[in-house]
């Protein structure tokens, strides 16, 4: 798909500043929208909205079909009568800059508890008729999906091959049982959904309204622990009890000298290919529905993935299997017609991958950091060999910033000294850099290239260093915790970002 020539900022809405210990859906967002359409940009993109589960990452989620409640405004619930101002006076002292997902966890649920009561006890007129409507319109994932999440918490938080065996095996009359056993925890739940998607909605279609395109994020695997696998056991690498035969993850690259050991079941792709493959329609269907533009994380794994024996502690005794990505992207393209998708091909990228981007016509990656390293691929990154078809970062979600990536030396890096002095000399010669100003340096250079797309971190708008790291690959701790504080975000960097996008007609 042609993309018009435009840039934009990569921020996760949970990284937005308010008082809640989390950034949500509400004031602070729309307020963000305005930082956007001042500073001339055109796409705003989020990582993936889904419940995230392992590890608070947005790439593990209990589904791949619903919203994270955890974005739910609780200014806008209390604008619909559902909390008190006096229940929100209450709010603990959470930090400003980071999430403390436990606490921050435990407080929301407590008080979308509060509010979902509220809503279901005085259900009633067009309240009523709006979320019956919802509920059966997403019905195909949202009764699963609740009643996934109601056991869950019965559970004890436990995944789902730890429940009650027959309830874990979905037999019917289990299933049956277990709805009417948590039928109050399964409204909640759905209402959360009903909410959080007419908040998204109200959000998106001012995104609209002020020429903004927003670009989703479809990872290519789903968690173990999540909805998906329980209820389509078939479509996935599972041994008889339900826990994963084959996992998912790439082999050691420029992150890890290990590589990267993810987890995640992989396809059983032949099954998926068999049913017409139903399941990836669904999914972006609802992609679809949620967003303008979908980027699909690891592109690559669609042709060939890496798969790697349960049980292993590293990625290094994996192989690489052949996938039908032709055949899954042909079906697609007949389903919605042209595709706005764009292909994240970072990594050990084949011929084949590439043949099987360009087929479709997917804009593809480039990330700026790894534009003069050793790698074979650090040439492509350099703004001088973009091609059109692009989306072109200073860094992107799995990178330092920029001003991390510039001052702390090899950090997390397979790199030896000498090939980071030789990186930071070429950088530097390219770039002209200097000291403070990496980051604006490397930003012209990517809005005065040919590449259609230019997407830039916030913290790189900001000049922050690796306390603004959103994730460290292979670390499974401390992670997607970093949030900004309305003070950071000057007028001056919207009219800077502005007379770029202006004298780089973006």
């Amino acid at each position: 798909m042609k993309f018009s020539r435009s840039a934009g900022i990569l921020l996760h809405p949970t990284c937005l500043p308010g008082p809640y210990g989390v950034g949500d859906l509400g004031p602070e967002a729309f307020a963000f929208l305005d930082f956007l359409s001042a500073a001339g940009q055109k796409i705003w993109q989020v990582l993936p909205l889904n419940p995230t589960g392992y590890g608070d990452s947005p790439y593990q989620c209990f589904s791949a079909f619903a919203g994270n409640p955890l974005l739910i405004s609780l200014d806008l619930l209390r604008e619909e009568s559902l909390l008190t101002a006096e229940e929100l006076d209450a709010v603990p002292p959470f930090p400003a800059q980071h999430v403390n997902f436990g606490p921050v966890i435990d407080y929301h649920f407590a008080m979308l508890r509060k509010a979902a009561q509220r809503f279901l006890s005085y259900l009633c007129g067009e309240r009523k008729q709006q979320y019956e409507a919802f509920c059966t319109a997403e019905s195909e994932w949202l009764e699963d999906y609740a009643l996934f999440m109601a056991a869950k918490d019965a559970h004890g938080g436990q995944a789902w091959t730890a429940w009650d065996a027959p309830l874990g095996a979905r037999e019917p009359r289990a299933l049956a049982a277990w709805r009417e056993k948590l039928a109050t925890p399964i409204a909640e739940y759905k209402f959360w959904q009903f909410e959080f998607f007419r908040q998204w909605r109200a959000l998106h279609t001012e995104c609209k309204r002020r020429g903004l395109r927003v670009m989703g994020d479809v990872p290519i695997y789903v968690a173990h622990d999540s909805v998906d696998v329980w209820t389509a056991r078939e479509f996935f690498w599972l041994d008889t009890a339900g826990h994963p035969a084959k996992v998912a993850g790439v082999p050691p690259d420029y992150f890890s000298a290990t590589g990267q050991l993810w987890g995640n079941p992989t396809y059983r792709w032949d099954r998926l290919e068999a049913d017409g493959f139903q399941w990836w329609i669904r999914r972006m269907r609802g992609a679809l529905k949620m967003y303008d533009t979908v980027r699909i994380d690891h592109f690559r794994g669609f042709e060939a993935y890496y798969e790697i024996p349960a049980g292993e502690t590293t990625a290094q005794n994996g192989r690489w299997v052949k996938a039908p990505g032709n055949a899954l992207f042909e079906a697609l393209a007949r389903e919605f017609g042209e595709l706005p998708i764009v292909a994240e091909n970072l990594g050990h990228i084949t011929p084949e991958v590439d043949a099987m981007r360009r087929r479709f016509a997917f804009p593809g990656m480039a990330i700026l950091q790894f534009a003069f390293g050793t790698d074979p691929q650090a040439p492509s990154f350099r703004p001088h060999n973009y091609q059109h078809d692009l989306v072109a970062y200073t860094g992107g979600h799995d990178n330092d910033t920029t001003v991390g990536w510039w001052t702390s030396g090899i950090g997390d890096s397979t790199r030896n000294e000498q090939e980071l002095r030789a990186e930071y000399e070429l950088a530097g010669r390219y770039l002209n850099l200097r000291g403070e100003q990496v980051p604006w340096s490397m930003i012209r250079a990517l809005y005065a290239s040919v590449a259609d797309t230019v997407l830039v971190p916030l913290q790189d708008v900001m000049g922050l260093g690796s306390e603004a790291r959103m994730n460290l690959p292979g670390h499974m701790a401390g992670n997607w915790r970093w949030r900004f504080t309305r003070e950071q975000l000057q007028p001056g960097m919207a009219e800077r970002l502005r007379g770029l996008a202006e004298l780089y007609e973006r």
